[in-house]
């Protein structure tokens, strides 16, 4: 009993963490919106349109596995993360790079 309490408060715990963690992609939109910040109408769709563009160029992910936990480890400084946070994170893009 004790034990399905506890696993239901970590899920329930853990939700809002998983939440608030932005996917590559809203995180580049995040990034050409705040380069474009000021900018109007046909200017900003043009600006952001540009931006992503030159985000989608960037370099190939890391292929080895030393490539791949540097880039997480930047990633998660980056952030500012720390303990179970920080696992997560590094869990889940150490699988998705």
């Amino acid at each position: 009993m004790k034990a399905s309490f506890l696993l239901a408060a970590a899920l329930l715990l853990s939700l809002p963490l998983a939440a608030n963690a932005a996917t590559p992609q809203q995180q580049r939109m995040a990034d050409c919106s705040a380069k474009n910040k000021g900018l109007k109408g046909d200017a900003y769709k043009s600006a952001q349109s540009t931006c992503l563009s030159a985000h989608a160029a960037a370099p190939a992910a890391p292929t080895t596995p030393q490539e791949r936990m540097k880039k997480c480890n930047a990633d998660a400084a980056t952030r500012k993360l720390a303990g179970d946070a920080r696992k997560t994170f590094m869990s889940s893009c150490l699988r998705a790079s």
